[in-house]
């Protein structure tokens, strides 16, 4: 039931592009494996053989800290209502922060999100498609705003305050790199 590509094809895209969550997971060779659900609109398909995502200020930093140490990541979309589906993107990343030329360009792709801490571009190396028959049906309201709403009340201090506090290590000690020079 499941198959494989090498890249996305147009269908891949367009379900992609209408899923309003997605899930991601990365590991170290040691510590725990991270899997994390993400929403909002944070996804942009690039090309047949890379997406991007904006990763938004949160509790902790994991992705960041994996991919320093094995830049391996899945990303996952599944369809909630017909026809079912499940859609892995399998590939190595790249993160960058607003302090690189890259942030800079590819954050125009997205609406203007205070908090935004990283982009991640993972280079697709195997697309993945399964039934999704067991995943349940489920409607979508509206995504939360209360990230956003939380962001905007900080100040540009405020938010590297809290990245300095609670994003610059993963829970196994990991450096997330948020901070670094490069």
């Amino acid at each position: 039931m499941a198959a494989q590509f090498e890249e996305l094809r147009e269908v891949h895209k367009n379900f992609i592009e209408a899923q309003p969550i997605f899930f991601v997971a990365t590991a170290a060779a040691e510590g725990r494996i991270n899997l994390s659900p993400k929403g909002m609109d944070s996804m942009r398909v690039l090309d047949d053989k890379s997406v991007l995502w904006m990763n938004l200020t949160g509790s902790g930093n994991e992705t960041a800290a994996h991919l320093l140490k094995s830049n391996r990541m899945t990303i996952m979309f599944n369809a909630f209502e017909d026809p079912p589906l499940i859609l892995r993107l399998y590939g190595s990343c790249e993160i960058y922060h607003p302090r690189d030329d890259e942030f800079q360009e590819y954050i125009k792709l997205f609406p203007e999100t205070k908090g935004a801490r990283q982009l991640i571009k993972l280079h697709i190396k195997t697309v993945q498609t399964s039934c999704g028959y067991g995943v349940p049906y489920m409607d979508f309201k509206a995504h939360r705003t209360r990230l956003a709403e939380w962001a905007q009340a900080k100040t540009d201090e405020e938010l590297w305050d809290y990245w300095e506090k609670k994003n610059q290590k993963s829970i196994d000690g990991f450096e997330t790199a948020i901070f670094a020079e490069e």
